[in-house]
């Protein structure tokens, strides 16, 4: 996993790095999920709303957000999900984990492929991770070229993009 680097913590600014997993580029306000969420039975992607009633953010909207999570749960049917959700307009524009994920991957190219809407999905290491959840205001993801090829920008250094 790649390192952070530059100067600045989450709160003034930092820009900070990860693995694409899927290329993008994504602006926005995080949501932060400190359990798993399986899309597949978890996620309407009609309404936009995590309907998984054991999720502690049951309710909560990913819609036009950056969805930071550790890893996914569940079935290899949340890709679709997530595409459909992307394609709706409900689902997140953008995805950080700590684990590389597959079906959140698929689900992320299926929406590029088929809608021309592009997700960044990227991998970080805990650091980096623990960094990007405690940022204030929106985070910036510019995710080009497979490992390290992943840049993060919070606080001060997202906004100036």
């Amino acid at each position: 996993m790649t390192e952070a680097y530059g100067g600045g913590s989450a709160s003034t600014g930092a820009v900070l790095s990860g693995d694409t997993l899927v290329a993008g580029n994504a602006f926005a306000d995080v949501l932060v999920l400190d359990k798993p969420l399986s899309f597949w039975g978890g996620y309407d992607s009609a309404a936009g709303r995590i309907i998984d009633r054991g999720h502690p953010l049951v309710g909560a909207s990913l819609a036009g957000r950056i969805m930071v999570m550790a890893h996914a749960k569940g079935s290899s049917s949340s890709s679709s999900v997530l595409a459909e959700a992307v394609r709706n307009g409900t689902g997140p524009v953008g995805i950080v984990l700590k684990e590389r994920d597959l079906i959140i991957s698929i689900g992320a190219i299926v929406a590029a492929e088929l809608y021309a809407i592009e997700v960044p999905v990227v991998c970080v290491a805990e650091h980096v991770y623990d960094a990007i959840a405690r940022a204030s205001g929106p985070v910036r993801i510019e995710a080009a070229g497979g490992i390290g090829g992943a840049t993060i920008s919070v606080g001060d250094a997202a906004r100036r993009g």
